[in-house]
């Protein structure tokens, strides 16, 4: 059994997601760049919202088999995107609202979220990865200390259910893993 936890630094607050924030996931997730990268249904309706909140999050607290965050400003409310961890493969996943990119948060979301991964629940790593060509979830996890280790197909298959081709990358408790290549030459201008 996994209690929700709250996470917190000067930047962001990480809490759990409720009923009341299912309009800004629906808002969020019709967003054209949120359903080029994610596997969200297309299209995206308040009822995906309910789902997810109601059938993901609390039972995947509640088994520990998936820990999901609300990310949100400091002193707001306001849903500005999501971030889990996925115990099966000590895996991250995240996706930010199109008004609240490019300020910072998704970056101190991930750090906050992979520092608890490593120290609190002692994973010996956290896995990332992105569709090949999502340079903005690439530079997130750059700046947080992810080691590029490749290109393959994901853990995920893609919305069609066939597989995707993704950056894997990896964050490690004992710092840079064997085997750590350099980052693909189109992330380089975004880290």
């Amino acid at each position: 059994m996994s209690v929700p936890v709250t996470l917190s630094s000067p930047r962001v607050r990480l809490d759990l997601p409720t009923r009341a924030d299912t309009v800004a996931i629906a808002a969020a997730c019709v967003d054209p760049e949120i359903q080029r990268w994610t596997t969200v249904p297309s299209p995206y309706t308040p009822r995906h919202a309910h789902s997810f909140v109601d059938a993901l999050v609390g039972p995947g607290w509640a088994s520990g088999r998936e820990r999901t965050w609300a990310i949100r400003e400091p002193g707001s409310t306001w849903l500005r995107g999501v971030i889990s961890l996925r115990s099966e493969h000590r895996d991250v996943g995240f996706w930010m609202a199109p008004e609240a990119r490019g300020r910072g948060l998704m970056h101190a979301a991930l750090d906050l979220v992979a520092a608890f991964a490593l120290t609190e629940l002692g994973w010996p790593d956290v896995y990332w990865e992105c569709n090949v060509g999502n340079v903005a979830s690439a530079a997130v996890a750059r700046g947080c200390g992810f080691v590029y280790t490749g290109t393959g197909i994901g853990l995920l298959p893609g919305r069609d259910g066939e597989p995707n081709l993704v950056w894997h990358g990896l964050r490690a408790a004992t710092g840079t893993p064997a085997g750590a290549l350099p980052w693909p030459a189109e992330t380089s201008h975004h880290a």
